[in-house]
């Protein structure tokens, strides 16, 4: 006998004789942010001076294009596209693991340190190594140490997220201070280059970074399906999730670790790109309305919104070539100014 499905949800099946329930609104909201997604995806490559015809789009995709079609498709447009997808996902994916095991809708790795310590390990690559160690394997190994110093200085490890974001706090205006001192210090030019790297840009992205991003992804899958129900009863409570066996303390832990990683190989692939990781969970939650962890809306909504984001550092004529790490930043803020007139009017404030 087959179990129904809860009101309001329908029962997905992944394996004979395995079936979990997933909401019709989600779904829904799934279809909605991959038509959106198909849509910018077609503007990016159609749109602008170099954009391929929309009639010659199909024929350019399936292997067809030639001469500027096949440039734009295989080493301009094609490569940066697919990078701030995979890019937005791991970003979004991050935010949400990050926000469900503190319970805080302002969490995210950034808070914690990790996109100014890769700023820093960028900057200070491009200060004492030039043209010896490339600057995204400085931004990776800046972003290991600032997690190296948050987790000691925690004295709890990964397991109390408070003290995480205390210690971040920390790391990350050193962090921020060493990155001004070096473009401050580098001459005009590699500044400019490693200001735009730092803010997060996908100008020079090679289908290298967007391996890289995709990798991540894939790895980060299976434990995302052996942390989701522990994840749910975590936001529970500590002591619910004790009651009913989910070791809040290793599941915590887990998923901080799988967050950095993600956040990690985003980070590598295109920059300490700002604000995605705390908008995208936060925008799936209320297009849903529904609690729960939601990994893989939050994943495809960070999927939507950097392509959005690149597209419009790509077309606007008013800013030529301004890194999308600044449009993040914009969509960061309104979203923080929203969060904070939302919880002034609930009284929380």
């Amino acid at each position: 006998m087959t179990a129904a499905a809860p009101a309001g949800k329908r029962l997905v099946r992944v394996a004979p004789g395995l079936a979990f329930p997933v909401r019709v609104r989600s779904l829904s909201i799934g279809a909605l942010l991959l038509v959106l997604l198909a849509v910018a995806s077609v503007a990016t490559l159609t749109l602008g001076r170099l954009g391929v015809a929309l009639a010659d789009l199909p024929s350019a995709l399936t292997g067809g294009a030639q001469g500027k079609d096949a440039f734009v498709i295989k080493r301009l447009r094609g490569p940066r596209l697919v990078t701030a997808m995979a890019v937005g996902a791991a970003f979004g994916l991050s935010g949400a693991l990050f926000q469900s095991v503190t319970r805080n809708p302002l969490g995210s790795p950034d808070v914690i340190g990790l996109g100014a310590g890769a700023g820093a390990g960028a900057a200070m690559t491009a200060l004492l190594f030039p043209g010896v160690l490339p600057v995204p394997v400085g931004a990776v190994l800046g972003a290991a140490l600032a997690m190296t110093v948050v987790y000691l200085a925690t004295g709890a490890g990964f397991r109390s997220p408070g003290r995480l974001v205390v210690a971040g706090i920390g790391v990350a205006a050193i962090a921020n201070a060493l990155i001004e001192y070096v473009v401050y210090a580098v001459e005009r030019d590699r500044a400019s280059v490693l200001k735009a790297y730092v803010n997060g840009s996908l100008n020079a992205s090679s289908w290298d970074d967007a391996l890289t991003a995709a990798t991540a992804l894939l790895v980060a899958l299976p434990v995302c399906l052996f942390l989701f129900r522990d994840l749910a009863v975590v936001e529970m409570g500590d002591e619910t999730a004790e009651a009913l066996g989910a070791a809040p303390a290793r599941t915590k832990t887990l998923a901080v670790l799988l967050s950095i990683g993600l956040s990690g190989a985003a980070v590598a692939a295109a920059g300490p790109i700002a604000f995605l990781a705390l908008c995208g969970p936060q925008i799936a939650r209320r297009l849903t309305n529904a609690s729960g962890p939601h990994l893989a809306l939050s994943a495809l909504t960070g999927a939507v919104l950097l392509p959005l984001a690149d597209l419009a550092a790509q077309q606007l004529p008013l800013f030529d070539d301004l890194p999308v790490g600044i449009y993040t930043m914009a969509l960061g803020g309104a979203y923080l100014a929203y969060l904070l007139v939302h919880e002034w009017r609930r009284g929380t404030l």
